[in-house]
């Protein structure tokens, strides 16, 4: 029986993990003699894991008790329809967001559902975004960076002029790790950068640097975690550093403090 033609809603079930396992094993053939293909849902899935990194947590928050009691009228009904409404239209906007551009804004306020706003802590905010941008571009073989190290001081001066202020790539060569290169990232109000490493295991490590905080106050070492990417943030004066990778939190916080350290000194 000749096989069926794969399809665009075969594609998509393979990126989702919904296939069967015989018609799986069509696609997976159809993807090997189709690298350009093969790219495209690399993307996707790339896009669905962070979407994961960044919205799973919210599913163990506990309901709030005004969103769980019993509507007491038809008009506190209808406020928390528009709520919902207003839910799903900035969740499918920041999907296209991070679709687009594979890192969501630095806000200092993330909710407004009937009348109620909450505050989150914008270096917190800052860690998450730099997790989700890890987890977006560490794992594409092809162009995990838009300039090779190769080109180091080119990319150093590119991004210091974008960002509009001096960076440096710290040197983790004694540690393991060599500079793969770099990108520009967008940020709440103007660009970050991102520098990104690997070990002889092709490890991957990023170093996102933020002169976008609503925060300027120095902090000391903090740890997020989101899923399987651990990071160490900090502010330091203009500066936000989030250092990210799926290594051991001791490793990564060694690793870290050579980066404070090299980063605190003037450059030479």
């Amino acid at each position: 029986m000749k096989p069926m033609p794969i399809t665009e809603a075969d594609l998509q079930g393979y990126v989702d993990g919904l296939l069967p396992e015989e018609r799986l094993e069509e696609v997976a053939a159809y993807l090997e003699g189709n690298p350009d293909e093969a790219e495209r849902l690399r993307t996707y899935r790339h896009q669905n894991q962070a979407l994961h990194l960044l919205f799973d947590p919210v599913l163990d928050e506990p309901v709030p008790a005004r969103l769980s009691a019993r509507p007491s009228s038809n008009w506190e009904l209808l406020q928390r329809y528009a709520a919902i409404l207003i839910v799903a239209v900035f969740a499918g906007a920041g999907g296209w967001y991070l679709h687009g551009a594979a890192q969501s804004s630095s806000v200092t306020w993330i909710a407004s559902v009937a009348g109620s706003v909450t505050r989150v802590d914008a270096p917190l905010m800052m860690a998450r975004r730099a997790a989700v941008a890890h987890a977006v571009y560490t794992p594409d073989p092809r162009r995990p960076v838009e300039v090779g190290a190769d080109q180091e001081d080119s990319l150093v001066r590119w991004l210091s002029k974008r960002i509009g202020a001096d960076v440096r790539a710290p040197k983790l060569a004694p540690l393991g790790y060599e500079l793969i290169g770099g990108r520009l990232l967008p940020g709440q109000s103007g660009p970050v950068a991102q520098f990104m490493y690997h070990d002889g295991a092709g490890q991957r490590l990023t170093l996102y640097v933020s002169t976008d905080q609503v925060q300027n106050k120095d902090t000391g070492f903090r740890f997020a975690q989101e899923g399987t990417v651990n990071v160490f943030y900090w502010i330091d004066g203009k500066f936000g550093y989030a250092l990210s990778g799926s290594i051991d939190r001791g490793e990564l916080a060694r690793i870290a403090n050579t980066v404070y350290e090299q980063l605190d000194k003037p450059a030479k």
